[in-house]
């Protein structure tokens, strides 16, 4: 146990609970996130795996997973719902047929310009300033790690 916390906040208090506050907090994150989704059709995952993409087109399954700490299990039923929709084509790696490859379609494209208003939407919701917002994200990426540390292992190997 670190020095830094007392004792007496070790106890089981609900309200001390660092856990149930991400929990809470990332709940009220996708509330905010779901209206303007919503006008997308899409999910908040979706989202997340657009959002990558659109920064980097082509991108073989393994690769999402690993930006978006993601398993394949998990990946691949969102990737071919967006490729349903028309976002997204999934193709064969030609050197290694053992990967496959995400495409954008000009359709996923061009969703990109219907969601550059989002960014800006959520930091206002947070009423947060733009400093805050980086210190926190750098300080829940710290926690990520940390915690992945701590428990030893990949959780996507």
């Amino acid at each position: 146990m670190s020095d830094s916390i007392p004792q007496s906040k070790t106890f089981l208090r609900f309200e001390d609970f660092l856990c149930f506050a991400l929990y809470s907090a990332n709940h009220a994150m996708n509330r905010a996130y779901k209206p303007l989704l919503e006008k997308l059709g899409l999910t908040y995952p979706q989202y997340i795996v657009m959002v990558v993409l659109w920064e980097k087109d082509k991108q073989t399954v393994k690769e999402l997973g690993q930006k978006l700490f993601l398993a394949s299990n998990t990946l691949t039923p969102l990737l071919k719902r967006l490729e349903k929709m028309g976002y997204v084509t999934r193709r064969r790696d030609s050197v290694d047929e053992r990967k496959v490859v995400i495409h954008l379609t000009q359709q996923g494209k061009a969703l990109k310009e219907d969601a550059l208003e989002i960014p800006d939407c959520i930091i206002e919701a947070t009423g947060l300033t733009s400093k805050k917002l980086q210190d926190l994200q750098a300080q829940l990426s710290l926690l990520r790690e940390n915690l992945e540390l701590f428990v030893g292992t990949d959780t996507l190997a």
